[in-house]
């Protein structure tokens, strides 16, 4: 997958995976890193697929319906890559933390639906469901924050709500913080990330 990739300033410090949305590229999310933690390493990855030339993580079939055989499968290529990504630039994999924008934070939610404990923790901007009527892998207290729009007419509220409430039931340790916007990923919800990751991290 293309990427690029940056170590960390210190050994100890997470790696932070970049996960674009719709049309997005590698480039787009690195001043969210900075903003999150400037010490961190990055891994900011290109999503595979192209819809109309514009890149995603997985096709979808229209607005809000996922091709799902299809998130199953680009769902596993991301979790192979980070493996691979892990191995090649010599970081720990189990120190791994997603922060991804609307079809990226689709797809990071799919890695902790599909795979126990596959990151460290997560941070959802403007995510969806990924799936309905399965049963999640477990989350041992993984962290995921959920930030949303209330009046955002791409993720509905309650694609929030149940997102937090499924992988809540499935271990995971959760929050949600809301905006009086829509779908774009504004400068106080990120803030609102950056100080979520230090309680945590």
């Amino acid at each position: 997958m293309k990427h690029i990739f940056k170590p960390a300033k210190q050994a100890d410090k997470p790696v932070i995976l970049l996960l674009h949305g719709t049309g997005g590229t590698e480039q787009d999310l690195l001043p969210l890193a900075d903003m999150i933690d400037p010490e961190a390493g990055v891994l900011s990855v290109r999503g595979n697929v192209s819809e109309n030339g514009m890149p995603r993580f997985f096709r979808r079939l229209a607005e809000g319906v996922f091709d799902e055989e299809d998130l199953i499968a680009r769902t596993e290529e991301l979790r192979s890559f980070l493996d691979e990504a892990a191995e090649k630039y010599d970081f720990d994999r189990n120190n791994i933390i997603a922060a991804g924008y609307s079809n990226g934070a689709n797809i990071a939610a799919s890695l902790l639906y599909h795979y126990s404990n596959p990151l460290k923790g997560a941070i959802l901007h403007h995510p969806m469901v990924p799936r309905r009527n399965i049963t999640l892998a477990q989350q041992q207290g993984t962290p995921v924050l959920i930030t949303a729009g209330t009046n955002d007419p791409i993720c509905p509220k309650s694609e929030a709500t149940d997102l937090e409430q499924m992988l809540q039931d499935a271990g995971a340790d959760t929050a949600i913080h809301w905006e009086n916007n829509g779908h774009s990923l504004t400068q106080t919800e990120v803030q609102a990330a950056a100080a979520w990751y230090r309680k945590h991290f």
